[in-house]
């Protein structure tokens, strides 16, 4: 008996005893009238996970409302996609949501609609959305809705999908609806995505799984086939986008393959180091063949003088003068003067010039070459004269008054120092500005133009054009120009591919600074209208002899003619239209075609001129056009389109 008494209180302390404590617990809690348990979990140990969520900065306590946990007991209150992904263990559904500060403040639980999906996404402390579930658009657009910002952090996580497991994990570029805003941007998510494979390629945990670097390889493979010489979308093949995705699926191996991120940092900055050496090495290697290229007369121009020399000489053409001469001083007419050693861009400049003018016998052309080219200029205008316009060729070793004792500049061009500076081969690395080294620069034909006055003296007005310019329309409507008491007519070179005056001029020394305007708009040479009658009045050219003696040791601007003459030219210049000549053919790829087909005169600045390989090709017909490759002397010297 009394060992069934004993038994009979241990049944009821083990078994009956928490029945009735359990059952009483249950009694106190309330149920909302959708059945929902809805009593606050703040007294239990669920929630204290969550408690941080509670605290908002500048704010009570007592003003942001608890999180609310809802547990579902029937699989039919979850939505079907939702119900069959998320079942834990022991067979209870659940899901906790939980608010931003900002709804909590603002929202009740009772104001929810009955037809509202209940379910939300969990998400982690910094706010980013872990989507889990099938189909995730219908969550994130009620999230965009509570919180705009979600949808830019969405865009810009969402791309590939990768199921492993029942786990859907969201990598950055998957969805083929995806607009993006730069048309080129696949192209260039291809290129990103090569970068990134090579790096996972090189890293110690893709080497050590055989599989993922076979795999990596193959896509590599393909992605560049590809890509292949595209530079736009427009011109990836269609299979593009699926490369694109199958590459990101790769990479998303690739990257779980990797557990130490540092490691990765560094072969990153190591690529991108020696990527950027590689650049600068290059630079500066496509700068010296430029500028060598720029120097060198190819095979063709030296031929054609020599040509034309040899048969200058034999013809005995030297007795025979130009046609017009008693029209070389007539002050009614149009004179251009031209200053050129080169045959074939002097011809272009008269061709061009005639074709357009409207009465080419009222045109005179000035062409002063040196010694050596005299001959062949003089017999090229001989067999292919102008039609009805005046050609006068003259040589620069006439000018017996232009010499050492006049001129500061043919001192400095002779100087010791000078010959160094540009034939000593140590020197060449010493200087930042390669393009200052060009031994045109050692020539007095690009000096003449200062000279212009003492050239012409019974003139009143010249055109003074550069050999490398084409022209597309009668120019006479310059000589009507009102210069408005200034001695030059240039076009102003202040747009955003140009440079004032603080590109030429060195603002460091103080004859600079105190005597310009580091923002004055410079202006280019190349086509200029020069009156020649306020010129002298002015006495330019003794501006100019002062302040080259200033510039013995070039410590006010480098060589050339345009810092001279801006200095020279201060104050006296006449803007005129832009449209009368657009610049950069020469070395910008990009001058607006509107503008060159408006222009009257195109000039061919910069390195890449139309007669060299290395011109821009698209550029390159304004001025063959003037030419005739079936010329004798052309055929002879194998000079081609």
């Amino acid at each position: 008996m009394l060992i069934r008494n004993l038994v009979a209180l241990m049944l009821f302390f083990t078994v009956i005893a928490p029945i009735l404590l359990y059952t009483d617990r249950l009694a106190s809690l309330k149920f909302s009238s959708k059945g929902d348990l809805v009593e606050g979990f703040a007294t239990s140990g669920f929630n204290s996970n969550y408690g941080h969520l509670n605290l908002v900065d500048g704010k009570s306590s007592s003003s942001v409302k608890e999180p609310v946990a809802i547990i579902y007991s029937d699989n039919k209150l979850l939505p079907d996609s939702a119900a069959s992904n998320w079942q834990s263990n022991d067979g209870i559904q659940g899901v906790i949501e939980r608010k931003s500060t900002r709804v909590l403040s603002t929202t009740d639980e009772e104001g929810l609609s009955q037809n509202e999906n209940p379910i939300k996404e969990v998400t982690d402390p910094i706010g980013l959305p872990n989507i889990i579930s099938g189909n995730p658009n219908s969550t994130s657009e009620k999230n965009s809705e509570l919180d705009p910002n979600l949808k830019q952090e969405q865009s810009a996580t969402q791309t590939s999908e990768k199921t492993d497991g029942g786990e859907i994990v969201k990598s950055r570029f998957q969805q083929d609806s995806v607009q993006v805003a730069h048309p080129n941007a696949r192209v260039r998510h291809l290129k990103d995505q090569l970068i990134r494979a090579k790096v996972y390629l090189s890293l110690p945990g893709t080497r050590n799984n055989p599989h993922l670097t076979r795999e990596l390889r193959l896509r590599i493979k393909e992605v560049q086939r590809t890509l292949g010489d595209a530079s736009k979308d427009s011109e990836l093949p269609k299979n593009a986008h699926e490369r694109l995705k199958t590459m990101e699926q790769t990479l998303a191996k690739g990257k779980q393959a990797q557990d130490d991120c540092s490691t990765v940092v560094k072969k990153l900055r190591a690529m991108l180091h020696s990527t950027e050496e590689q650049l600068r090495v290059h630079k500066k290697q496509t700068l010296f063949l430029t500028q060598l290229t720029a120097k060198t007369l190819p095979k063709g121009l030296h031929c054609l003088p020599l040509r034309l020399t040899t048969e200058y000489y034999s013809l005995n053409w030297s007795q025979q003068p130009f046609p017009g001469q008693e029209k070389l001083e007539d002050p009614d007419l149009y004179h251009y003067a031209l200053f050129s050693d080169n045959v074939l861009a002097a011809a272009v400049v008269v061709n061009s010039t005639i074709t357009h003018a409207e009465d080419p016998s009222k045109h005179v052309f000035h062409i002063i070459t040196d010694r050596l080219n005299y001959a062949a200029m003089r017999m090229w205008f001989q067999a292919n004269p102008p039609d009805k316009a005046t050609i006068e060729i003259q040589n620069i070793e006439e000018f017996t008054w232009l010499n050492a004792s006049y001129s500061p500049v043919l001192k400095q061009l002779g100087s010791s120092s000078m010959i160094d500076y540009y034939f000593r081969a140590h020197r060449a690395s010493s200087d930042s500005n390669m393009k200052f080294r060009n031994p045109k620069y050692l020539s007095i034909l690009n000096h003449l133009r200062f000279y212009l006055p003492q050239l012409f003296p019974k003139l009143q007005k010249v055109l003074f054009l550069d050999d490398d310019i084409v022209v597309q329309k009668d120019l006479t409507g310059l000589w009507s120009i009102d210069l408005k008491g200034n001695v030059n007519g240039a076009v102003e070179t202040c747009g955003e591919s140009f440079h004032r005056f603080d590109r030429y001029l060195n603002f460091s020394n103080p004859l600079i600074s105190k005597n310009f305007d580091p923002h004055a708009c410079g202006w280019a040479y190349g086509m200029n209208i020069f009156d020649l009658d306020e010129w002298k009045r002015q006495n330019i050219t003794q501006v100019y002899h002062s302040w080259q003696k200033l510039n013995y040791d070039r410590q006010l601007w480098k060589l050339g003619t345009l810092p001279p003459g801006l200095i020279t030219f201060w104050k006296r210049t006449y803007q005129l239209d832009k449209s009368w000549h657009v610049l950069g053919l020469g070395y910008n790829p990009n001058v607006g075609q509107k503008e060159i087909d408006r222009a009257a005169v195109i000039h061919y600045n910069g390195n890449m001129k139309p007669w060299l390989e290395i011109a821009i090709p698209k550029y390159r017909n304004y001025w063959a056009k003037h030419v005739d490759f079936d010329n004798v002397y052309l055929r002879e010297c194998n000079i081609n389109p």
